[in-house]
């Protein structure tokens, strides 16, 4: 079967219809959350949930993220005890990720939680993914829309690089608000663990989970590379550019393209007010124009690992190493 031409439509109501008859004949669409754009498909067709897998040529082992409307639609799929009710009452809609028990009922494909008696689950709050979702009535399966281990897409532009004629359709809503992808937290047997960190700050996690009566005894922030991947994002090499990347770098080399941050200057920064949100969100934008400049490596300056800024050096990590 030839690939498809990949159409870049606006979104709208007519536009995200034409989106769900896709995904309803089993095919998979780009389309924009608040974090990063996503790669849709309906996550109760293991055929379609493959086609995810095709287009990013993504390791089959690593689980996908599943998107919901609400939380009533999440507990269709998962068990919620009293802490998980917590933090999605605190964080929902919104860019964190639970990941919990997955109920026999689920109707998920297997391929979605590469054999996982667990499932990630997420209701967003982008308007162009809730609506898709509503258009559709199903759970998505929605991964960032990109080839795997390469730079998260916040843009049109940035999906295209990756997948064009990969997949039909892309819906574009402008870049994405957050840049950098969803908390994620696993709620497991009276445990909280924050598996991949993100614009909800594991203080923030800890907080909502210490109101009231409510008994914080289990609290881990997570390890960086885990022997076994428990959710998605936690592979050790992952957000990579092509190029080598050096992190913590105070000054550029001669064939560096350098990432400054504060008062460390570059061919472009992440805030020059040293402001750890806007680097956030400015952060995959920057290394994708790093990646296609005319130098053969990239530097990047000293990010403090303060709130958010622990999900930036998460994600600079991962794409500096290189197995």
């Amino acid at each position: 079967m030839d690939a498809p031409n990949t159409r870049i439509l606006p979104y709208n109501a007519h536009n995200t219809a034409e989106a769900a008859a896709l995904i309803a004949a089993g095919q998979c669409v780009a389309v924009p959350t608040e974090t990063v754009y996503g790669l849709a498909a309906d996550a109760t067709d293991g055929a379609a949930v493959a086609g995810v897998y095709a287009a990013k040529g993504r390791p089959s082992f690593n689980p996908l993220i599943v998107h919901v409307l609400d939380v009533a639609a999440a507990k269709k799929l998962a068990a919620f005890d009293a802490r998980a009710e917590a933090l999605a009452a605190a964080f929902w809609p919104g860019p964190l990720t639970l990941v919990l028990p997955l109920k026999p009922s689920s109707g998920i494909a297997s391929l979605v939680t590469a054999g996982l008696e667990t499932i990630a689950i997420r209701v967003p709050a982008h308007r162009a993914m809730r609506a898709l979702l509503e258009a559709c009535g199903k759970p998505l399966a929605a991964p960032s829309a990109n080839a795997s281990g390469t730079i998260s897409p916040t843009r049109v532009e940035h999906v295209m690089a990756s997948l064009t004629d990969r997949i039909p359709l892309v819906i574009d809503d402008g870049p994405t608000r957050q840049g950098i992808e969803s908390t994620i937290v696993r709620e497991v047997f009276g445990m909280t663990r924050i598996l991949r960190h993100g614009p909800i700050t594991g203080a923030q996690v800890l907080a909502a989970l210490s109101t009231g009566k409510r008994k914080v005894d289990r609290f881990d922030t997570g390890a960086d590379a885990p022997e076994t991947v428990e959710a998605p994002g936690q592979l050790s090499s992952h957000y990579a550019p092509r190029k080598p990347l050096r992190i913590d770098a105070p000054r550029a080399a001669e064939d560096e393209w350098m990432i400054g941050f504060g008062p460390t200057p570059g061919d472009d920064t992440l805030s020059a007010s040293g402001n750890l949100t806007e680097a956030a969100t400015r952060l995959f934008d920057l290394l994708h124009r790093a990646d296609a400049s005319d130098l053969p490596k990239i530097a990047v300056a000293p990010v403090p690992d303060d709130g958010i800024g622990e999900a930036i050096n998460d994600r600079l990590r991962r794409a500096a190493h290189r197995d």
